[in-house]
């Protein structure tokens, strides 16, 4: 949904607080007079000094490979016109942001005062040692052609004019899945191009590239049809000449297949449109008002497939979809030029993804429930955070494909790992579990299948091949939900623990638990009425080998969720107790907090326990845990019952497991800064590393802790993992988000591998 913009509000956003909207950020200490000393006067002479006798080492001792110049003169600023390189600076800066934000580029925006082409030529080379690449900006046509051309032939590091080639690359990417739609080739259609500007050109170059056929394409400018009767075209234009007799726009669209607008509000009729071939594909990018409007354009005609430069209609074209994670993987590689094989290949990859399963952060932001590939749906969404990991590595590889790279990328899987932390937290852990999981899927239960989270996240774990899916609840409404919200759940069982059809394994079901908890107050009767709820009978699933694994709590509470899987599975062999633990995903790498939900005041066995059965869960992620046992005291520096319970704990754990990696009792932040702990306790186990795995004293302070990082510290937590059941159970937080469903349920899945419980009914 499009929210209203006042000019007051515009005009306070960039004005409060520090005016305009980046700044320089210090990447290296700076507190003390020998940092200084290192950022200046005397350490900087010896990178200066390497960098004389290798002048490539100004990548390795500069941030010149991660910094963009946004140049422009201000002759076409953002549909303004020429207002001037101060008026323009806004634009700019505003491009420097979503570089950063979308692809952690840094930018410095330049703005010239000069409209002539060599002026702007010679700035430009004559700066151009600071940065890694150029994006030049807003700057008119027909000068923008020279000027970028003159720029690529001088220097040896990407340059690209946004406005050509941005809405070339995302309209080739939206082009090619709306062919894919229609059925239509590209060699064999039509298209007309209204605006023959600098994006208009490149976008025409592209199509080209991409099969469209030259005497297939016409291209009209605020006075009509470029023939060859036109002469007042410049050398680019009269490349764009038609042979076809024609004059005016109404004559170039009909018969067509594809109009693209990159003009004026409101020249497109609904005549015209009806004029046009079956099945037209639409792309009306004047901003803020169409060629056409949105609303009028499908109704006028129920077979287009439409695009806008709009946010608020489908399939919007946005620069932001390209030039971020284009610079981002010709940066990677150092590559001396962005070639057309880049841009080929940033479409393709851009096309690819938007036929992929959305991410629900996706859906929520633009508040839909299901967004899927189809004829609303041809370009990814500005805020898709898989943008950065499909589009750049694309684009390096074409780098390197076509012999423009300077410093290839020999393990794919690590780059993307790289491109994800960039971009704040990184889940290297999640994707290793995932592919673990995706190994030997296994079944999970939902117990709360009447709800669209459950069943998204459920159609993303099938869709993955992470766990195959058991939905539990009433068939009608779930059948309902799936069909309302276009879900792809076809074939997955759907079990309703009160249908007749259950009625011989829900006897039997409650006639184990019966005799289980018969001399603990339970009755036939209550037995039975127990097996009619979800989370006594998923349990039951996963006991008898129906299932492997279960998931609830989402519409639950804690509590309700694990008394029955306690009471129904009970603990593992060996095990006197159950306990809980989140993974805290954080900018330093995965955490691991226990207990955080079960256990509430632990004596010293317990809390070995505890100890032991977190550092076997953390094993199975493939981490060796390093272990701190917190309290509010250093190896006894304040006295108290906390710091003797963890204390003795840890002094159990050093006899009866030498190997294990643990120690205590210990403040925070010793535990977590190693410095810090090495210079005041050398003697500790975990001077050689900072801890990774937090055993809090009680579970108040375990609570408490990992909630305050979550909303305070931005990390992502993934839990309560259950550890001590025998079988797979995990409990859901109340009200948690798909992607943490599916989190669950790999973990879920994960566990059941090393359950072992492979038997089938």
């Amino acid at each position: 949904m499009k929210v209203p913009l006042s000019k007051k509000n515009a005009l306070a956003y960039h004005a409060e607080g520090r005016p305009g909207k980046i700044e320089v950020v210090p990447t290296k200490p700076h507190h003390s007079q020998y940092d200084l000393s290192l950022a200046y006067s005397p350490g900087v002479a010896e990178p200066c000094l390497e960098i004389k006798a290798n002048p490539e080492d100004v990548y390795k001792y500069t941030a010149k490979g991660n910094l963009v110049a946004v140049i422009s003169n201000g002759t076409a600023v953002l549909g303004l016109g020429d207002i001037g390189p101060e008026a323009g600076k806004p634009v700019m800066e505003g491009k420097g942001l979503l570089f950063k934000i979308f692809a952690d580029i840094d930018v410095f925006d330049i703005e010239i005062n000069d409209k002539t082409i060599d002026g702007v030529v010679n700035t430009v080379k004559a700066i151009a040692p600071t940065f890694g690449g150029i994006n030049l900006e807003d700057i008119k046509a027909p000068e923008c052609f020279e000027i970028e051309d003159r720029l690529k032939a001088a220097l040896d590091i990407p340059i690209m004019h946004d406005d050509q080639h941005g809405t070339a690359i995302i309209t080739s990417a939206g082009l090619l899945n709306a062919l894919l739609i229609n059925g239509k080739k590209i060699e064999e259609i039509k298209v007309v191009i209204n605006g023959a500007g600098a994006a208009a050109v490149s976008c025409s170059r592209l199509y080209l590239s991409l099969g469209l056929k030259p005497e297939n394409l016409v291209m009209v400018d605020s006075k009509g049809v470029l023939n060859k009767s036109r002469t007042d075209l410049n050398p680019v234009k009269q490349k764009f000449v038609t042979d076809r007799n024609i004059s005016t726009l109404a004559e170039a669209i009909k018969g067509t297949d594809m109009f693209l607008g990159l003009s004026v509000a409101g020249v497109v009729t609904p005549e015209m449109l009806m004029s046009m071939n079956p099945n037209p594909i639409v792309f009306a990018l004047a901003n803020p008002v169409p060629e056409i409007a949105y609303d009028l354009a499908v109704a006028t005609r129920a077979d287009i497939i439409m695009g806008t430069g709009r946010s608020d209609f489908p399939n919007q074209v946005n620069n932001v979809l390209g030039f971020p994670y284009i610079f981002r993987g010709a940066l990677d590689v150092r590559a001396t030029t962005i070639n057309e094989e880049m841009k080929l290949a940033a479409a393709h990859a851009l096309a690819d993804l938007a036929k992929q399963p959305v991410p629900e952060e996706v859906n929520i932001s633009y508040q839909v429930t299901n967004l899927k590939f189809g004829k609303d749906y041809i370009i990814p969404k500005p805020n898709d955070p898989r943008l950065i990991t499909s589009i750049a590595p694309a684009v390096a590889k074409a780098a390197m494909d076509s012999g423009v790279a300077r410093k290839p990328i020999l393990d794919w899987d690590s780059y993307r790992d790289e491109l994800s932390k960039r971009l704040g937290l990184s889940n290297p852990l999640i994707r290793q579990i995932k592919a673990r999981a995706k190994k030997n899927p296994k079944r999970v239960v939902f117990a709360e299948a009447e709800n669209y989270k459950i069943l998204k996240a459920a159609e993303i774990v099938l869709d993955d091949g992470i766990a195959t899916p058991i939905l539990l609840g009433n068939r009608e409404i779930i059948l309902d939900l799936i069909k309302t919200n276009d879900l792809e759940l076809e074939g997955v069982q759907i079990i309703d623990p009160r249908s007749p059809e259950e009625d011989e394994r829900r006897e039997m079901f409650a006639m184990q638990f019966y005799e289980k908890r018969k001399r603990r107050g339970v009755n036939l009767v209550g037995a039975r009425d127990m097996m009619t709820h979800r989370n006594y009978f998923g349990p039951s699933l996963v006991n008898n080998g129906y299932a492997d694994a279960m998931i609830s709590g989402l519409t639950s509470s804690y509590p309700a969720t694990i008394r029955p899987a306690l009471r129904i599975i009970g603990k593992r062999k060996g095990a006197n107790i159950v306990s809980g633990m989140y993974i805290m995903l954080t900018k330093k790498g995965p955490f691991f907090f226990a207990d955080t939900t079960v256990n509430m005041n632990p004596d010293v066995d317990k809390l070995v326990e505890i100890t032991l059965q977190t550092a076997a869960a953390v094993r199975q992620f493939n981490i060796e845990p390093r272990i701190a046992m917190l309290s509010y005291s250093n190896f006894g520096s304040v006295e108290g019952n906390i710091p003797i319970l963890v204390r003795t704990a840890v002094e159990k754990l050093h006899r009866e497991h030498p190997d294990l990696i643990v120690d205590g009792d210990l403040q925070a932040n010793f535990a977590l800064n190693n410095q810090l702990l090495r210079e005041n306790f050398p003697f500790s186990k975990l001077v050689d590393g900072p801890a990774n795995t937090l055993i809090f004293p009680y579970l108040t302070a375990g609570n408490i802790a990992y909630k305050l990082i979550q909303e305070l510290g931005g990390a992502e937590a993934i839990g309560p993992i259950l550890m001590g059941l025998d079988k797979s159970v995990h409990v859901l937080q109340m009200g948690s988000g798909v992607a943490e469903i599916v989190n669950m349920v790999t973990i879920a899945v994960i566990d059941a591998q090393s359950n072992n419980n492979d038997s089938r009914k």
